[in-house]
């Protein structure tokens, strides 16, 4: 069998690539999510309310766009896409601990740092397994 005995741990690494890929993913949509909620339960009445549950996850959604997506339209130096997903995963556990479940955004902002170190690990990984997008 092909990759058998490379990369995590003397096993294929493909799958916990792909899986780590997906769990990023959900971890983002997850932040969103939280923004939006933070947003629209944030206190404030009518257009204010509104302002703060679509723009602050459409303004986190440009800035990921910019910077930290895969096909990102600047693709700056990776200290500055780190700093750009910490902003934005870190704000939606934030939020989620503003909206009063402060276990719940301890867990997601610890499933989050382990699963982008995971990802760099992968990303400066010599075994060959990286995200097409990814320099």
């Amino acid at each position: 069998m092909a990759g058998t005995g490379s990369g995590v741990a003397g096993l294929d690494a493909r799958p916990w690539f792909v899986a780590n890929e997906v769990l990023a993913f959900l971890l983002e949509i997850a932040a969103l999510a939280f923004l939006g909620w933070w947003g629209f339960g944030a206190g404030h009445e009518g257009a204010l309310r509104v302002l703060l549950g679509v723009g602050t996850p459409s303004l986190a959604v440009l800035v990921w766009w910019m910077f930290a997506a895969p096909r990102a339209r600047w693709r700056p130096r990776l200290a500055l896409v780190l700093v750009v997903k910490a902003l934005v995963l870190g704000g939606g556990a934030a939020a989620l601990y503003a909206v009063g479940h402060p276990v719940a955004a301890g867990v997601v902002a610890v499933v989050t740092a382990v699963n982008t170190a995971v990802a760099e690990y992968f990303r400066a990984s010599p075994s060959g397994v990286r995200s097409p997008n990814l320099p």
